[in-house]
């Protein structure tokens, strides 16, 4: 069995389920807020993990598209479904992070990975593999994610805020423990609470892979802001994803 091994109870050395495609271009466009530029590349990154947060396993998922920010690139996240309802509000308040309550199904037993991700009664993400050749070693990276912190103006006027939208950085820098690869299938299915499967459908499935990360560093900074009136249309999301939404639920046929 490939990768380091995990002493029963240990929940800070788990490796983080890594799934990558291609979707569309306009898809991806179509979900980024004015100020936020797709990159050459609709690449989709689906990472599926547990890690201690911040001293008890949290089970989670993230879905992020390939976007830039004044040029500089990085991933625009449009969800974190996560199992541990402290974490979802004080995130979502503090930094922006778009955070949703999320059941996820995640174990490694032998060669075997397997993966499903529900909310609302709604299984909309689906991985079964077998883990394969350890991947290529490579150095150390930077990685930056872009959230939006906003917030509405109290009774709900049209157009109006309390916090306009701003850009938050996120910038992590990561050394690899070990890295290796997953040969499986991935199952986008149709949710209408967390609708990957239609909004950035798989084009091109471009693999899987085990990632044990060693975090060397992380710095969340508010950035500029982005035009106001032309944000609007992205305001109203499902839960708190950046799924565009109706009053907070899936829009309405």
């Amino acid at each position: 069995m490939s990768g380091p091994q995990i002493n029963g109870g240990d929940i800070a050395d788990w490796p983080i389920l890594k799934i990558d495609y291609l979707t569309d271009k306009d898809k991806v466009a179509a979900l980024l807020p004015p100020g936020v530029d797709p990159a050459d590349d609709p690449h989709v990154n689906i990472s599926i993990y547990q890690v201690a947060v911040p001293d008890v396993p949290e089970y989670g998922v993230f879905m992020t598209v390939d976007a830039d920010y004044r040029g500089t690139k990085g991933a625009y996240t449009l969800g974190y479904g996560i199992d541990q309802e402290s974490a979802i509000f004080i995130s979502r308040d503090m930094n922006g992070q778009p955070k949703f309550p999320c059941e996820i199904d995640y174990y490694r037993y032998q060669d075997k990975v397997s993966a499903r991700c529900t909310h609302q009664g709604y299984t909309f993400i689906e991985f079964e593999g077998t883990t394969g050749e350890a991947a290529p070693a490579r150095e150390n990276f930077e990685e930056n994610e872009w959230w939006v912190k906003v917030l509405r103006a109290v009774g709900g006027a049209e157009k109006a805020y309390d916090f306009p939208p701003h850009i938050v950085r996120v910038k992590s820098t990561y050394a690899t423990k070990a890295e290796i690869q997953v040969e499986g299938d991935l199952g986008l299915l149709e949710s209408p609470w967390d609708p990957i499967a239609s909004l950035l459908p798989v084009r091109e499935y471009q693999g899987a892979r085990l990632w044990w990360p060693e975090f060397l560093g992380r710095e969340i900074t508010l950035e500029g802001p982005l035009d106001p009136e032309a944000y609007w249309p992205h305001i109203d999301n499902i839960s708190g994803s950046r799924w565009p939404g109706h009053m907070g639920g899936p829009k309405l046929p």
